[in-house]
């Protein structure tokens, strides 16, 4: 049976260093994220504020769903070094590897994950200007919200979705890869180009996503190296008895607010679908990483795809079942699991992004990136008689993602917006009050000196005799406004909260 869906997303942006001759992207963004956190303590304190940490106790992101768990199951040593911080919205804001990843709170519906997720462009932003304002005049920090290099190098935006433990996984595989493969044609945020190993850059003049490219297997583990289109990490981050969350590294990150809405909404009512096992068995793609390519470089939407039963289809016919199927399955089995009538105008958006998608894809300009960002390079392209290979078509690509508020090419573009842009302000620091991250982000708030580490599903707190109390936080729609709001306003001091929440 399904389970509320809590959800969210974590993008890994991407990092120039510019007028330094050696530029360490490793330095780069922990400069970024110090610069942040210095200007987000309170007034005075300046870069010796207290800065809670992450918790990487309950990390193992080598533990596989299919029974075994890697070698290296703990969280890697490098990572545990750098800079980790809590965020008072409830969000997560590191030093992934070699890039700034921003983790966005857990999120009841699918329109509280686009106004994070703008949130979280916003901190970028004023990231960027922080830090900025400490480097010498020649050089600059630039964070873009893409997902390739142009060098064969890509990195992800990872969406999150808790499910019913229970589910059998042969079916989430089943289900889940037909959804992934074919939605692309609305989350896809375009590429110029091909990053395809063995083949020439610009076979692919254009393409609908910027991740196709890069994967290689249909089910596995790995995120950086033979990325799957399944990834079976077992890290629930929840009660594991209860819930398996299914970490999704196929998607592209996005710009426009309509693709985010639709890409984690859509895939929401799927996984829900699936876990009551409502969708025809019968509809599965033949083979899943030829198709998730195929699918990308037909921007005109007319291949067909083999499906497992021997019928064809396109990627937006095999759409237009999922998607009748979701209706019914809300008239069926309500709302409550999906995101109560949030869910309601994501199927009434995913139908009419449908229709334009087979009568007049230009429409979508402002709703679905890769049509947004064609239009931006065919106009260049033919403003200035360039060839397809030309590289500051590239360049403008690129330009697309820019998170400079001066600088970047989508914000010029005027796309349709989902969410008011002073709820975005609030967001950067208020944490969603429907999910556990509002107690998380509200004791972040009051108490940061007395906050030792904190994760998705505990915090620990340094109470009275210098002891340290974990407070797990096991259910994500626990620990809501509605369940602790009292509690916190009316708690002078931790070590009243800790005595209360004993009682």
């Amino acid at each position: 049976m399904a389970v509320p869906k809590t959800l969210g997303i974590e993008t890994e942006f991407g990092i120039v260093h510019r007028g330094v001759d050696e530029p360490n992207p490793i330095s780069a963004s922990s400069l970024l994220i110090n610069a942040y956190l210095s200007r987000r303590a309170e007034p005075g304190s300046g870069p010796g504020a207290p800065r809670v940490g992450w918790d990487f106790v309950d990390e193992s992101p080598s533990v596989d769903v299919r029974g075994f768990t890697g070698l290296d199951a703990m969280a890697p040593e490098i990572e545990t070094h750098l800079v980790n911080a809590v965020l008072t919205n409830g969000a997560r804001y590191y030093v992934d590897h070699a890039h700034p990843e921003l983790s966005t709170p857990e999120c009841a519906d699918a329109l509280a994950v686009v106004l994070q997720d703008r949130a979280a462009e916003m901190i970028l932003a004023e990231s960027m200007e922080a830090a900025n304002e400490v480097l010498p005049d020649d050089q600059e920090l630039v964070v873009y919200k893409n997902n390739s290099d142009g060098k064969g190098n890509s990195y992800g935006c990872h969406e999150n979705y808790l499910m019913d433990r229970s589910t059998p996984f042969g079916r989430i595989v089943q289900h889940a890869t037909t959804h992934f493969v074919t939605r692309q044609v609305f989350t896809g945020s375009g590429k110029v180009g091909c990053e395809l190993p063995f083949r020439n850059r610009f076979d692919v003049p254009f393409q609908i996503t910027q991740r196709a490219d890069f994967f290689e297997e249909e089910v596995g583990l790995e995120t950086t190296l033979k990325r799957p289109i399944v990834n079976t990490r077992d890290e629930p981050h929840a009660d594991p008895l209860r819930y398996r969350r299914l970490h999704v590294i196929v998607g592209d990150a996005n710009m426009c607010e309509v693709a985010t809405f639709l890409k984690v909404g859509s895939t929401a009512l799927v996984l829900a679908m699936v876990e009551d096992d409502a969708l025809d068995p019968n509809l599965a793609v033949a083979d899943p990483v030829r198709a998730l390519q195929a699918v990308s470089w037909d921007v005109e939407l007319g291949a067909t795809l083999e499906l497992a039963d021997g019928r064809r289809a396109t990627a937006i016919e095999v759409q237009w079942e999922i998607m009748a199927t979701a209706r019914q399955y809300l008239d069926d089995h309500g709302d409550e699991m999906v995101g109560g009538p949030v869910a309601h105008a994501g199927v009434a958006r995913w139908e009419s992004v449908l229709s334009a998608l087979e009568t007049d894809p230009d429409s979508l300009a402002g709703q679905v990136d890769w049509i947004t960002k064609r239009r931006v390079v065919d106009g260049f392209r033919e403003r200035h008689g360039l060839a397809h290979d030309d590289l500051r078509l590239a360049a403008l690509d690129l330009q697309y993602h820019d998170l400079r508020p001066d600088r970047s090419l989508f914000a010029r573009l005027g796309a349709e917006t989902l969410v008011d842009p002073e709820n975005v302000r609030l967001a950067t620091a208020e944490p969603p009050h429907d999910t556990r991250a509002y107690f998380r982000g509200r004791c972040l708030a009051r108490w940061p000196d007395r906050i030792v580490a904190a994760n998705w599903d505990s915090m620990v707190f340094d109470v009275a005799g210098g002891a340290l109390r974990r407070v797990p936080m096991m259910e994500p729609r626990r620990g809501t406004a509605e369940h602790v709001a009292t509690l916190l306003n009316t708690c002078e001091t931790v070590d009243e909260l800790i005595k209360r929440l004993a009682t």
